[in-house]
């Protein structure tokens, strides 16, 4: 039999589930009258009453437009106060930093970037970041910061924010980002892989709360995001999706790993710039021999206005990346890939349909029977829509339940264990 003080318990958590359903149907449109409320959660009308007053009171919801009529008194709106907190998000590539706010239903306020290469080490790279988001934060000032997502180009333990022997970024290993983030903004962060970023922007993008998805970002470095059932799939370490080293077949170029014959060592933006200084070196005639320095993205330009080395490098990436991706799509099966980056990004159609044609090749057709396979929108703030877009996941599905009633997040609350 259950005791006085179990139903008691019963009886708040039930209230908590409630409200914590309540703000989130109206904070992703979901329902935002009272009586699609109840429809939605099966609440009475007073109970549906009680909950709504107690979101407003929290400042979580309040009272908008009149919504349309079906025959009674028009019902009024509720909207989700997304102004009274901000996000802010730190997207640091192999060869670039861009930051940028947003409000809390991820709409940008305001963004910087500039060029910076990552190899200078996380004392550097970590200061210039925070002095970037110092610097919009002072010419933009405004409500709180809730929360804080970087990306990474490389292997992020997700659970303690911190990098793992990424093969990109030397002196990275183990270095406690999230820590030094916390320790300036003082607010929640997470850290997590730069291709989980863009794949957040995508399942955003695409309203795909139920989508599998890849993400393949082929620029410097090359990566993959996974997304399953609406979810983004890291694995039980943060490693899933890391193709860019697996083994190309036949291929016997060192890769900056360490390893022998990886994807990046052949197809990545990294590797194509060798490859077409080192066809400089031996005489081959190219364009691109007046360009200094030389970079992924003029490479693909290069190959676009028809230079003959730069369009038959960027082939062999394009086949040998659309050959890894075969893998993935037999193994994953998903609906929809997104081919991305400085390299395929760039080069538009002509990559991606070597990458088209290498996938259909060898996939199984039930695997590509549904498949599609696009470009990514190239816009220089999909990186920052797809950090809001995780931020929003761990704050309002993660973790709502644990700060809520102090009516903004913490890092107390949220990491307990520091």
């Amino acid at each position: 039999m259950a005791t006085d003080s179990t139903l008691r318990f019963s009886a708040q958590t039930d209230e908590v589930t409630s409200l914590l359903r309540i703000v989130n149907l109206v904070r992703t449109g979901e329902a935002t009258t009272r009586p699609e409320i109840g429809d939605a959660t099966g609440l009475g009308r007073g109970v549906v009453t009680q909950r709504i007053e107690r979101a407003t009171a929290l400042g979580y919801l309040v009272d908008s437009d009149f919504g349309p009529s079906s025959g009674g008194r028009a019902p009024r709106t509720l909207r989700f106060q997304a102004e009274r907190g901000r996000l802010v998000i730190c997207a640091i590539g192999a060869l670039h930093i861009h930051v940028g706010l947003t409000e809390l239903d991820g709409d940008v306020t305001a963004q910087a970037h500039r060029d910076w290469d990552i190899s200078r080490g996380p004392d550097e790279t970590i200061g210039v970041a925070l002095a970037m988001v110092d610097e919009l934060l002072a010419e933009h000032p405004g409500a709180p910061i809730w929360g804080v997502g970087v990306g990474l180009p490389g292997p992020v333990d997700f659970a303690s924010g911190r990098p793992v022997a990424p093969p990109i970024m030397p002196g990275w290993n183990n270095v406690d980002v999230r820590g030094r983030i916390h320790a300036h903004l003082g607010a929640p962060t997470w850290v997590d892989n730069d291709v989980n970023l863009l794949t957040y922007g995508e399942r955003a993008r695409r309203h795909a709360v139920d989508g599998d998805l890849i993400y393949c970002k082929v620029g410097s470095g090359i990566g993959a995001g996974l997304l399953s059932g609406g979810r983004v799939h890291r694995g039980a370490n943060g490693a899933a999706g890391d193709i860019g080293h697996v083994p190309v077949l036949g291929a016997e170029t060192r890769c900056r790993c360490g390893k022998v014959g990886c994807l990046e060592a052949v197809a990545s933006g990294w590797a194509l710039v060798r490859d077409v200084n080192a066809a400089i070196a031996a005489g081959e005639e190219t364009s691109l021999a007046e360009v200094d320095p030389l970079t992924p993205e003029q490479i693909s330009l290069a190959a676009e206005r028809g230079d003959g080395l730069a369009w038959k490098l960027s082939q062999t990436s394009a086949r040998v990346v659309g050959d890894a991706i075969a893998t993935l799509v037999n193994m994953f099966n998903p609906s929809v890939i997104v081919i991305g980056g400085a390299v395929a990004g760039v080069a538009g159609e002509t990559y991606l349909a070597e990458v088209r044609q290498r996938v259909y090749e060898r996939s199984l057709p039930l695997a590509t029977r549904d498949l599609r396979i696009e470009q990514s929108l190239n816009d220089v703030r999909e990186p920052i829509r797809g950090g809001a877009e995780l931020l929003r996941e761990r704050l309002f599905d993660a973790s709502f339940a644990r700060w809520f009633a102090d009516g903004r997040p913490t890092i107390e609350a949220i990491f307990p264990e520091g």
